[in-house]
């Protein structure tokens, strides 16, 4: 076996947990290689956040924390209201954007950029097959080409190409939780800057607007609704934004215009609220990262929880002088119980944000219209989002010097 192949790693998914594991397994002398699906970098999606001393503590080792604080958009604050437009709860910024809060296409750039020079990424292709060999992983790809490496990590999400191949259909880990959400973009009109969001809540559904705080040309929408497992081509946008026109045509409010915004959005982000459990998260060569391994489509800090993910993996694969089942065994032991503690908030994304009911609706407005049940969620989450965690740096500079 030679050298390369020995240390080569293929990461399916250029989204946040591969591009955050390619920076941190080139830092430490692997030939990374990243193929995504997409022919770019996915420039739209939710604004996402960080909280608590974990996250921050990773950001900061990786050297791009202070890059990202420039890019913080100071929070989304979000007025719920009924169909008149009257006020019913208000959730500050702090509650609803972290301690840092990034659009989701920046932070992927950032992340990006940080990670190209010591990693090749490939766009417009995909893992089509993988088998193990005695020596690696030989991988066929969409494009017809055919490569060996070392190992392959699946950070290619909820519907893992690299979890179906490897581990079996997606139908035995991914569990739908009764809700659909989607976001696309529109022109500026369609927010108030300085609002933040503003959210129209009927039992099961909710359409919300918030215009960019950095550019009022710029707007927002976000829909979620409850709904049984649907049928749809993923790859359909067409069928997709008629699935939600469908769901909110009978609406008044704001509810018209997005939806007519909507026909004209170039891209749509449109999936199931649903969590992955997989069991195991590697098999031979092979090991899953991020959502496709313990994912929660919303709320279950997704992106936190792989940025940590991918950090850990990469620091236990150097510490492991090649011996990747000793590092995956350790992977998963240390980050198992805390993803799945952070996964549990995705559950109560759904409810919390559309209760199906006016009982459960004003229940919720009732408790959360006080600050101090916002204050003590909030401590929750700073505590459910930490875990201690090695410095590998400075584990892997302490066996340098005492080998010298």
């Amino acid at each position: 076996m030679s050298a390369s192949v020995r240390t080569s790693v293929l990461i399916s998914g250029a989204s946040i947990a591969g591009p955050a594991l390619a920076h941190w397994l080139g830092r430490y002398g692997f030939d990374v290689t990243v193929v995504e699906l997409a022919p770019a970098l996915r420039d739209g999606g939710q604004n996402v956040d960080f909280r608590g001393r974990t996250h921050l503590t990773v950001l900061e080792r990786m050297g791009v924390l202070e890059e990202l604080r420039a890019l913080d958009t100071g929070g989304s604050p979000i007025t719920f209201v009924d169909q008149e437009g009257r006020r019913l709860l208000h959730l500050p910024a702090d509650f609803a954007g972290g301690e840092l809060e990034i659009p989701r296409g920046e932070l992927a750039q950032v992340l990006h950029r940080h990670s190209a020079s010591r990693a090749e990424y490939v766009f417009g292709d995909s893992v089509e097959t993988l088998e193990e060999t005695p020596t690696g992983v030989r991988v066929s790809f969409r494009s017809g080409a055919t490569r060996e490496f070392g190992l392959v990590i699946g950070a290619d999400g909820l519907h893992s190409a690299v979890r179906r191949l490897a581990f079996g259909p997606e139908q035995r880990y991914v569990r739908h939780l009764g809700y659909y959400a989607a976001t696309w973009q529109l022109p500026g009109e369609g927010g108030r800057p300085g609002e933040g969001g503003v959210a129209l809540n009927v039992p099961g559904r909710l359409m919300s607007v918030g215009a960019d705080p950095r550019d009022p040309g710029r707007a927002g929408a976000f829909s979620l609704f409850a709904s049984p497992e649907l049928r749809y081509d993923r790859h359909d946008i067409r069928q997709q934004k008629e699935l939600v026109r469908a769901a909110f045509a009978d609406l008044g409010w704001r509810v018209p215009q997005l939806l007519r915004s909507l026909a004209d959005a170039p891209e749509l982000y449109f999936d199931s609220i649903s969590r992955a459990d997989v069991p195991a998260w590697s098999t031979g060569r092979i090991a899953l990262l991020g959502d496709a391994a313990c994912g929660a489509t919303i709320g279950g800090m997704g992106t936190g929880t792989a940025v940590v993910a991918a950090y850990v993996l990469a620091g236990e694969l150097a510490l492991a002088r090649g011996d990747h089942r000793a590092a995956f065994a350790r992977y998963e032991g240390l980050l198992r119980d805390y993803a799945q503690g952070c996964q549990k908030g995705g559950d109560r994304t759904g409810p919390f944000l559309a209760p199906r009911t006016r009982a459960g609706l004003r229940l919720r407005n009732g408790l959360l219209n006080r600050r101090w049940v916002l204050d003590r969620m909030l401590e929750l989450g700073k505590r459910v989002s930490s875990v201690e965690l090695p410095d590998y740096e400075a584990l892997l500079a302490d066996r340098v010097s005492a080998a010298g």
